[in-house]
């Protein structure tokens, strides 16, 4: 199946995140509404083709009823406020369930999944390769058409085991991942990194998860195949609180620079 998402050119996807629910508790779902679309209306007005909704809500073990239920709501509710944006999901908990249902239950394009294959240390304990589960539930839904863009080796984890990148590559493609993330811990670290996985000879739609600006998206576009945004396009002023923290201009600049040839 040749999946819509890898047929975007230039495939931009900006991550909107939301606050971690179990903090938020003084929030109002109304609030988390307001939030959702107000962001979602700056991606699709500055022409941003897709955006990832991204649970935040630490935990070690699956996501809680309440993120699910949560997240779910905000995604539909984006498809039917802000239709002409494509949308993913990414959860914080290592839960392939829990995204490939909120996906299918919201229309979304793609999940995220990280830890796909092999093992990991990360700021909750260690945590083992999902991917097999991650097809056998996408199988099982009957969704062949939720793209997995699946991280091999992320930045902001340990691999707890000694395989190379471009050799957990050829696991996470073996495993059914329609999409790589590949993201060093610089730029050029990245770009280094993505030669090194194209001459093991992976074919697969390569992403770049992080460190992409409206400087090098142009550079980065002719290493990969697409780039997720999000503090690049952010504005310089936003806080935590605020509902609107996503910058249109910035956005329209990125957006400027990816078409360019």
């Amino acid at each position: 199946m040749s999946l819509a998402i890898f047929r975007e050119k230039p495939l931009v996807i900006a991550a909107l995140h939301l606050p971690d629910f179990a903090l938020s508790r003084h929030r109002s779902m109304a609030w988390f509404e307001d939030y959702a679309i107000a962001n979602a209306r700056v991606f699709a007005e500055a022409g941003i083709p897709y955006l990832k909704l991204q649970d935040q809500t630490k935990t070690d073990g699956p996501a809680a009823p309440d993120t699910i239920a949560m997240t779910a709501a905000l995604a539909r509710l984006i498809r039917a406020e802000v239709p002409g944006i494509g949308l993913g999901i990414i959860v914080e908990a290592h839960d392939p369930a829990a995204a490939l249902a909120l996906a299918h239950a919201s229309g979304a394009d793609f999940v995220r999944l990280k830890v796909y294959v092999g093992g990991a240390m990360t700021a909750q304990g260690p945590r083992y390769g999902l991917g097999a589960a991650a097809r056998a539930f996408r199988a099982a839904l009957e969704r062949p058409d939720i793209a997995i863009l699946a991280d091999v080796h992320d930045r902001t984890v340990v691999p707890l085991s000694a395989e190379s990148q471009p050799f957990a590559a050829e696991w996470a493609v073996k495993t059914g991942a329609d999409g790589l993330i590949i993201t060093g811990s610089t730029f050029p670290d990245t770009l280094a990194r993505i030669e090194a996985v194209r001459a093991h000879g992976i074919k697969r739609p390569i992403l770049i998860g992080g460190s992409v600006d409206a400087d090098n998206i142009g550079q980065a576009l002719g290493a990969a195949d697409g780039v997720v945004v999000s503090s690049a396009i952010m504005a310089k002023s936003a806080g935590k609180d605020d509902l609107v923290r996503w910058d249109v201009d910035r956005c329209r600049r990125l957006m400027d620079a990816a078409r360019c040839p």
